[in-house]
């Protein structure tokens, strides 16, 4: 029988502002004992060298992961040029190098080829799956392995500093499962000199902001206080992108138990997704059609 998980049954949502040299992972574990909590999981991973947004969603806020990992994010990144690695940035082995440097109208006019739909190629050190194995581990053995490329909407791609000639700042907006390692690569390709990112920051990600973000060195100060319970957002912060209806008495009995229910109408037509609530709290996700919520998720809140 499998062991019971310890902890808070505790839901909401604590934005890290992650710093270099952790992976995600990590980062949740730590959130996870500080509050405490049974269950806890990230929205979006970031790279362990990377710092910024991370989602980070305990107990039934888990459930609104999806949300946030769909919606657009943004990047701020510097992008070096000259030098190629084999993991596309700058923990990696150098592998290809030139001495072209690009001018900044050249950069501003191959960005362009870089927005709204395009066809990427992931890091050959990434998690995509390759015959079922990461593909990082794979290349961590030496193989060099054909990753199919995969579509990224590019919402906005803009050079924002030139700090000198080796090195360039840029901005993107994009959705779900872009690498901006492969951005800077493909960038390098595109202007004939090679490059890599030497430094990644991720300034928000759907509704969640670095500004909003809690330092690791806080969460350790507050850990197991209520003062750290004070940073959590509620769970229908994760739902920000859906319409909210509200549910009749009646209905959030039937929702409770994973039944369609009846919501007062709103804003949306049959068959949009949306969420209810009763009386303040979150109680679903779900599909309106005729009069009901028809719930594809369902939350648990304690009372």
């Amino acid at each position: 029988m499998a062991r019971r998980r310890k902890g808070r049954d505790i839901s909401g949502w604590l934005i890290v502002d992650k710093p270099a040299g952790l992976t995600s992972t990590a980062v949740v574990n730590k959130v996870r004992w500080a509050l405490d909590a049974k269950k806890a999981g990230h929205a979006g991973t970031l790279d362990p060298e990377a710092t910024g947004v991370l989602a980070v969603a305990l107990g039934e806020a888990t459930k609104t992961v999806p949300y946030i990992t769909d919606a657009l994010k943004a990047y701020r990144f510097t992008v070096r040029f000259g030098q190629a690695t084999n993991t596309d940035d700058a923990e990696g082995e150098v592998i290809a190098t030139s001495e072209a440097r690009p001018s900044d109208d050249e950069i501003k006019e191959a960005l362009h080829g870089f927005v709204g739909e395009i066809m990427q190629v992931p890091p050959q050190f990434s998690a995509v799956k390759i015959d079922g194995e990461r593909a990082y581990k794979r290349a961590r053995d030496g193989e060099e392995m054909e990753i199919e490329a995969r579509p990224l909407w590019v919402e906005e791609l803009v050079l924002t500093d030139r700090p000198d000639p080796d090195t360039a700042v840029l901005e993107m907006t994009c959705g779900k499962g872009g690498y901006v390692r492969s951005i800077a690569r493909d960038l390098g390709k595109v202007l004939g000199c090679h490059g890599h990112v030497d430094t990644l920051r991720r300034l928000w990600s759907g509704p969640f902001e670095a500004e909003q973000g809690i330092t690791l060195d806080q969460i350790d100060a507050l850990a197991r206080t209520p003062e750290l319970d004070a940073h959590l957002l509620p769970l229908e912060v994760g739902l920000a992108d859906l319409p909210e209806l509200k549910c009749t008495a009646q209905g959030a009995a039937r929702l409770r138990n994973g039944n369609p229910g009846m919501v007062v109408p709103g804003d949306v037509d049959y068959g949009d997704e949306a969420w209810a609530s009763f009386e303040g709290k979150p109680l679903a996700v779900g599909r309106f059609k005729a009069g009901e919520l028809h719930p594809s998720r369902v939350f648990n809140l304690a009372d």
